[in-house]
């Protein structure tokens, strides 16, 4: 635990290294030297690291001949191609043939933000000018800005782009950003399905929090995210899905369920004697709009006065965007998403303008049978400092997980966390410490999300005369990932392996050493289940068994598929685990006899000699 004082002196962010203005290189790629090389030897960039292939897109090829992917650069596509046309807008954005509309939506937000948007999009690049085919932009992660570079083939389908476009023909910013998106998380196909929270954290470096429309009055919701807009925050809004069927489905308003849509302004209108509050939304796919009071076409516009319109710059037209109003707004949506650009109060009750921020974030992993699955049993410690005698700090803490967009699908593990007060001696953090205190904070139940947050008041320790904040966090996760969860008999197989007693339950020692070897076993089942399929082929099962220290011929491996493979033609997981279980028991029993064997015969050889 360190204690920062207000007169330390602090080290300008825009110096070090992994700030906006000193990026990390994205896989050691140097945009200015790649750049210079190109323009020196006449020849357009192209990415080795992202090549123009399937591997790319991540998804499996259109069997129609007539639907074959080509890559293209954009002065291939549009003789006028441009990097920007004009300005930047949110009708720059149309969603292609990629689920990854909670992208897409966080990138509409992005550009109601100028100041913002040049951090993420650098606006000194040209189709023209110096063109060198290599393009570049800046993404926040985990504490860190990281600039990716790009070439600028783009796949095409149909004479038209596959993913991402413009709704002006001649503009590629937008379909460039989303492929050096799809670059950092390994290809296009990591793309589909996500939260808005993403998205949104990954263009600002700010903290994404989710707010439930059902909880504030229409009119007190439409202050507090009109507060928020005016920050400088993004904002985003959803139509929660009941189930999966309905995810996609319009409803009579036109509106999409499970879809993402951004909120791009807020704003009063007057009608005769009364005072309306709008929202503006916009859908990412560029079209599908709403159609109820306020749409584009509503009568409620005719009146309206013509300068109100103006002012609020109002476009009848069918590009995604329409206004609604705030009280159907709260019939209709579900929850909205929010990212502070930088930290404030996110409370609509707030008026001390005199509170400050500051923004702490610790680095940390996850180890099996070290720092992980021990439910308040592995703490990280985190310290909040209170410059201001007397008040309680507001803490808003978010746990986030790391590159856990793999094999071209979300694999977010089930996280949590607990807040722990500190009152005397920290090193006194054990077993019994965490059975006795109460959490002053916790992030909620378990959530298969990047990040989990919870904003807290945290009460100052009194510590060497100096009002501080001294808490615990307890990251909390699963055991194992959901799609390698173990059956209950499994489970019992595996404690019937341990020396028990016969009580038919483990220690606290014997459960962390199971639980490393199970997940192990998982690492191994991920590296030999060679096709990504989630199970096993009979070769790929004698692999990960010689990789486990199990040596079998061709016999015995087709015996354990007849015992384990219940008749199917793939071994999951858990099979997996249960014939491993079952050779290193027999592999015990067998050494145990041969030990007592042994040891009989050594008897023997005494009892003779004494005779």
């Amino acid at each position: 635990v360190t204690q920062q004082t207000p007169s330390a002196p602090r080290r300008c962010w825009a110096e070090m290294e992994g700030s906006v203005a000193g990026p990390l290189k994205f896989k050691s790629q140097d945009y200015e030297a790649l750049r210079g090389a190109c323009l020196q030897s006449g020849s357009l960039f192209s990415d080795p690291l992202f090549p123009a292939d399937q591997g790319s897109i991540g998804m499996p090829p259109d069997p129609d001949p007539a639907k074959a992917v080509k890559w293209l650069r954009p002065k291939d596509i549009s003789a006028n191609a441009m990097f920007v046309e004009g300005t930047t807008s949110t009708t720059d954005i149309c969603q292609g043939q990629l689920g990854n509309c909670w992208f897409l939506a966080a990138l509409s937000c992005l550009t109601m933000h100028p100041t913002v948007f040049v951090k993420v999009v650098p606006l000194d690049q040209s189709m023209t000018e110096s063109y060198a085919g290599i393009f570049r932009f800046r993404f926040w992660q985990y504490g860190e800005w990281v600039e990716v570079v790009v070439d600028d083939s783009l796949p095409v389908c149909e004479g038209r782009l596959l993913f991402s476009y413009s709704c002006t023909k001649n503009e590629f910013w937008s379909a460039l950003v989303e492929k050096a998106y799809a670059k950092l998380n390994g290809s296009y196909g990591s793309l589909k399905g996500g939260n808005i929270s993403e998205g949104m954290e990954d263009f600002t470096g700010g903290i994404a929090y989710t707010l439930s429309i059902s909880s504030r009055p229409p009119q007190i919701l439409w202050k507090l995210l009109n507060a928020a807009l005016s920050r400088g925050s993004l904002l985003s809004c959803f139509i929660q899905a009941k189930t999966t069927a309905e995810i996609g489905q319009q409803t009579s308003d036109g509106l999409v369920r499970g879809h993402a849509y951004a909120i791009t302004d807020m704003d009063k209108v007057k009608r005769e004697s009364e005072e309306v509050l709008l929202l503006r939304l916009r859908n990412p796919w560029g079209f599908v709009e709403y159609t109820g009071p306020w749409s584009d076409k509503s009568k409620n516009w005719d009146k309206i006065d013509k300068a109100e319109k103006k002012r609020i710059k109002l476009k009848l037209q069918e590009d995604g965007e329409f206004w609604i109003g705030v009280e159907d707004f709260c019939k209709l949506f579900n929850t909205v998403e929010l990212c502070s650009v930088n930290p404030d109060s996110m409370s609509e009750d707030s008026t001390d303008s005199s509170s400050s921020w500051s923004l702490t974030s610790y680095k940390g992993s996850w180890v099996p049978g070290c720092s992980a699955g021990g439910n308040r049993s592995y703490p990280r410690k985190i310290l909040c400092n209170d410059e201001d005698d007397g008040k309680r700090c507001t803490a808003l803490v978010e746990l986030l997980q790391r590159d856990r967009r793999q094999k071209n699908r979300i694999n977010f593990l089930y996280v949590a966390f607990h807040i722990f007060r500190i009152q005397d001696n920290p090193a006194a953090l054990n077993q019994s410490f965490f059975s006795s205190s109460r959490a002053v904070g916790r992030s909620g139940k378990y959530q298969a999300v990047r990040g989990v947050w919870r904003r807290v008041l945290l009460e100052p320790v009194n510590v060497l005369n100096t009002k501080i904040f001294k808490f615990v966090l307890c990251p909390c996760t699963s055991v194992l990932e959901n799609d390698y969860q173990l059956p209950l008999e499994t489970c019992r197989q595996l404690i019937f392996t341990e020396d028990t007693g016969g009580r038919g339950r483990l220690n606290r020692t014997q459960a962390e050493q199971l639980v490393s070897a199970v997940r192990s076993l998982q690492s191994l089942f991920v590296k030999y289940d060679e096709d990504s399929s989630g199970s096993m082929s009979p070769f790929e099962l004698t692999k990960a068994l010689e990789a486990a220290g199990v040596q079998c011929d061709g016999e015995i491996v087709q015996v354990l598929w007849e015992r384990f493979g219940s008749g199917e033609l793939h071994l999951p997981f858990h099979a997996y685990v249960s014939c491993v279980t079952r050779l290193k028991m027999l592999h015990d029993l067998y050494e145990s006899e041969s030990s007592l064997e042994v040891k009989n015969r050594g008897i023997n050889a005494v009892s003779l000699a004494s005779s």
